[in-house]
């Protein structure tokens, strides 16, 4: 036994194969919880009106002799801060953002006895994350910002 279609008939299979087929992405996309779509800041425009002070902490930061360094440890991920400045009187803050999981980002208040950060093995989560050293010494803030692949 022969199934014969005609050329309409299999224009319109076709069609609604896709059709069906498109759909189907677009309701993954927009219904099913696993795919979390957020923006990357929730304050965005807020954000935004704050981002020339942030250039001009980053061209503060970049006249520096000596720049913050990011080495990875056995115990974790060391910071070490220039030299040049008294460590002790280094105040701050040091943000971890994951772009890929925001249940990932921390923030951590920034205390020091040395030129060095530690900042321990249990708190990272191997992948991507933009780093932002905010620092003010002297009366004069600084910024570093770095993405690092852990």
């Amino acid at each position: 036994m022969k199934f014969k279609i005609s050329w309409p008939t299999g224009i319109i299979l076709a069609l609604s194969a896709f059709i069906i087929f498109i759909l189907s992405f677009v309701y993954k996309a927009t219904f099913v919880s696993k795919n979390d779509h957020h923006l990357v800041s929730d304050d965005y425009y807020k954000d935004e009106m704050n981002y020339q002070q942030e250039i001009d902490k980053l061209n503060k930061a970049a006249t520096l002799k000596e720049d913050i360094t990011l080495i990875k440890v056995a115990e974790g991920l060391l910071i070490k801060f220039p030299m040049e400045f008294d460590s002790e009187k280094i105040v701050g803050t040091i943000s971890f953002q994951r772009p890929s999981n925001d249940k990932f980002d921390f923030q951590l208040p920034i205390k020091l006895t040395t030129a060095d950060f530690l900042i321990l093995d249990d708190n990272l989560v191997k992948g991507i994350y933009n780093v932002k050293i905010e620092w003010t010494i002297n009366s004069n803030t600084y910024l570093f910002k770095e993405k690092l692949m852990y």
